[in-house]
């Protein structure tokens, strides 16, 4: 079976809209439809679905008026009845037609071609109409004909005419067999979901004009629509091994807005940047207000990044291609955003940086934020140690006759000042929010792990929390928070449920800090979690293994990192 169809076996419409790659519109069915209604929405920065209708209703009509069922969906197209199918007409409009159906199961896999596809005036046209319900209650009814062109506008209004819908299914049809071409391949019990998590990837391109029609990988064209720093690094690691130029240009985005003083926005969308409290919307800056706390308040702005992981990324990348030169370009960024971290974040000058702002830390709703704010938190140190030695090897690799001594040092001094922060009674490593100690028992708390140099008491202790089914052992996987702690929510966010980058990064640390066997264990747990779950979900209830509630689905860090762990798993 080739990738598109297996792919297709996830495409539902609810969890997994109708997309193209670099498109705007998402088409959905209704959960519990009784017919063969779709909607038709855009997907916008800052923007919810509900925000962005172009359709509420698009429908296929027999000859008697009756709306045909969704029979089938393959990423290039919406079957209806056993004649009909919408597919996309270009990035900005959608197609509807009367393929011929008897040659267009030869089209299903990923080299399959286009012969056959018969002229939609065909008899098994004749009658057929395509109602179209606007927000603004308009119904409107169109002859299918030759075919139908859909047109969506930059306001979201839809135009229809006459159009070519067998050239479309064959150009829709291509693209995605020129993306599946470029799939990883992985052991057989995994590659139904990773044909899906690529998928994810490809459907969340969108074109960024202003960066010069840049290409930039959402976590999700539902409510995430815009380049994440934290998301950027964690996307390219899973493109590197399908795509490493797109996984190149992910980096590429994150890294293209440094402030002055080095510091990498949170976020770099197609209207700016968020880098700073004074960046957010009105909405957010109000609620701000309210939480009370000097450090949130719009008044005194505050940065907002992600946590360094640059070089992390960058290393990773490089392992799938290596361009010297590009590497060269972007680990002068790295460099200026690991030495903002020391000169721009530490706030008390003790030498340890803290989060200024939830936001930085990407784990935004943690119970070590439910005290003040700045953070020292473990697994920023862990971040910092990692990242000054990886840049010292980058360096090493890309320019020899540069010095890596300061990168070394500072690794090592940060090092000393992250033990500080262990305690021993405890057995485990805590946050401090302005100096006062948070006692909640998180997954930060793991993160340590990744320095890969831990005194062997305290590794053999997080190896013990790691193993232990009160705290972090839990059926499904690694809990953002232990299901010992009263802060335990299974439901809410980064308060209990499993995320696949955390879980990811705790079984690299297990590994860099000796323990394969039990890094590739969770990492086999990890992926049977995407797989039982039934696709890469934005976070998971770590009881039941399914969606949580309020989770986004077709989430591209999950969809990646599940593509980077199969990959892993199918070499061992």
């Amino acid at each position: 079976m080739s990738f598109t169809e297996l792919a297709g076996r996830h495409l539902d419409l609810v969890t997994a809209p109708f997309t193209l790659p670099k498109s705007r519109i998402l088409v959905f069915r209704d959960e519990d439809a009784a017919d063969g209604t779709l909607r038709v929405h855009t997907s916008e920065y800052e923007r919810w679905l509900e925000d962005c209708r172009v359709l509420d209703g698009l429908a296929v009509l027999d000859a008697a008026g009756a709306v045909l069922p969704v029979t089938d969906v393959l990423p290039y197209r919406i079957a209806f009845g056993d004649d009909v199918s919408l597919t996309f007409d270009g990035p900005g409009a959608l197609s509807v037609g009367v393929p011929d159906f008897g040659s267009d199961a030869g089209h299903a896999g990923v080299s399959g071609g286009t012969a056959g596809v018969a002229d939609a005036s065909s008899e098994a046209g004749l009658g057929l109409r395509v109602r179209l319900t606007h927000p603004d209650g308009r119904v409107q009814e169109h002859p299918l004909g030759a075919g139908l062109r859909i047109e969506v506008a930059a306001d979201r209004t839809a135009t229809v005419s006459p159009g070519d819908h067998a050239a479309a299914l064959a150009a829709c049809a291509a693209q995605w067999d020129a993306w599946f071409a470029k799939c990883p391949v992985v052991r057989d019990d995994l590659q139904q979901m990773a044909a899906f998590c690529w998928w994810v990837l490809g459907a969340n391109i969108v074109s960024l004009p202003a960066l010069g029609d840049a290409r930039g990988v959402v976590p999700s064209k539902i409510g995430y629509v815009g380049v994440w720093q934290w998301d950027a690094y964690f996307i390219a690691v899973g493109l590197r091994h399908g795509d490493p130029e797109l996984a190149r240009e992910q980096l590429e985005i994150a890294f293209r807005f440094p402030g002055a003083d080095g510091q990498l926005p949170d976020v770099v969308h197609e209207l700016g940047v968020l880098a700073s409290s004074d960046d957010l919307p009105e909405g957010d800056r109000a609620k701000l207000r309210r939480t009370g706390s000097a450090v949130a308040d719009p008044t005194a702005p505050v940065p907002l990044t992600k946590p360094p992981l640059a070089a992390w990324a960058l290393r990773k990348v490089l392992e799938a291609e290596d361009a010297p030169e590009w590497a060269r370009a972007q680990l002068a960024t790295v460099i200026r955003s690991q030495d903002w971290w020391f000169a721009g974040s530490d706030l008390d000058g003790d030498g340890m940086p803290e989060y200024g702002h939830p936001y930085s830390s990407g784990l935004d709703d943690s119970p070590i934020f439910d005290g003040p704010i700045p953070t020292a938190a473990p697994d920023l140190g862990a971040y910092l140690v990692r990242q000054d030695r990886e840049i010292a090897d980058l360096l090493s690799r890309y320019e020899p006759a540069a010095a890596t001594g300061r990168f070394s040092e500072r690794a090592e001094r940060t090092e000393q000042l992250l033990h500080d922060m262990w305690d021993a009674q405890a057995g485990r490593f805590l946050a401090f929010g302005d100096g006062q100690r948070i006692d909640s028992d998180t997954v930060v708390g793991l993160m340590p792990l990744l320095t890969g140099t831990l005194p062997d008491d305290i590794r053999d202790v997080l190896r013990a929390a790691v193993d232990d089914s009160a705290r972090f052992a839990l059926e499904w996987g690694l809990p953002t928070v232990a299901a010992s702690d009263p802060d335990f929510s299974p439901e809410r966010m980064w308060r209990g449920p499993i995320w696949i980058n955390t879980s990811a990064l705790v079984a690299e640390g297990l590994e860099a800090s000796g323990y394969a066997e039990r890094a590739r264990q969770l990492r086999e747990q990890t992926v049977r979690l995407v797989v039982h779950g039934g696709g890469p979900h934005e976070y998971y209830n770590p009881r039941t293994g399914f969606k949580a509630e309020r989770a986004t689905t077709a989430f591209g860090w999950s969809a990646a990192l599940f593509l980077d762990l199969a990959v892993t798993l199918s070499r061992d």
